[in-house]
């Protein structure tokens, strides 16, 4: 292994160990490592870490801006351990924000939504993605955050809804409506009744 080879595997071990995942940061630094190793380079300039940054050629700029920024980060590092390694500047490929426009189902289009589901294959199936599209459209919740509920991050008797682990790792409750609250009754009894558990508790 090269010594930047050794550098990254140093650099990843004590980023991990601080609780940073960098998973796709891994396989990136990994292929600029090799990159740099392919044309004969023994440290990280900047001249060379824009020029991997903006591959392919052709490519979208805030990709390039990612690429960067992941080297940035493992170039900071390096040059602790070696004077003569670059750490781009931060306004070398800069990101450039491009916020989708959010889009704002009607009561009539969500209703549709709805209605549409009865062309599913199953009872079970209608049931789920009627009372998915429902739920969504009265608490807000992201699609993913509704995904992962359990029957037990719904509370009937205050009428709240946990949601675990949202966006930045934080939890939140929800105030559910009571008809809100009866739907969920007569989705769960509309679950129990294809799927009975000895475990499922009465609601």
């Amino acid at each position: 292994m090269s010594r930047l080879g050794e550098a990254l595997t140093n650099y990843l071990t004590i980023r991990r160990a601080l609780g940073y995942k960098l998973v796709r940061a891994g396989k990136l630094l990994a292929q600029f490592v090799t990159y740099l190793e392919g044309i004969g380079a023994k440290t990280i300039t900047t001249e060379h870490a824009i020029a991997w940054a903006r591959l392919p050629a052709g490519g979208d700029v805030n990709w390039w801006a990612r690429r960067l920024s992941v080297v940035r980060c493992f170039a900071t590092y390096l040059h602790t351990l070696d004077p003569r390694a670059e750490v781009p500047a931060r306004d070398l490929l800069p990101v450039r924000p491009q916020r989708a426009t959010p889009y704002l189902y009607s009561d009539e289009e969500i209703r549709s939504l709805i209605e549409a589901c009865r062309g599913l294959r199953s009872p079970l199936r209608v049931a789920t993605y009627r009372t998915l599209i429902g739920l969504l459209a009265v608490t807000g919740m992201r699609v993913g955050e509704a995904i992962r509920l359990d029957r037990e991050d719904i509370d009937f008797s205050q009428g709240v809804l946990l949601v675990r682990e949202g966006k930045f790792g934080k939890s939140r409750e929800l105030p559910l409506h009571p008809t809100t609250l009866q739907a969920l009754r007569s989705y769960f009894r509309e679950r129990d009744r294809w799927h009975p558990s000895p475990s499922t508790p009465p609601l």
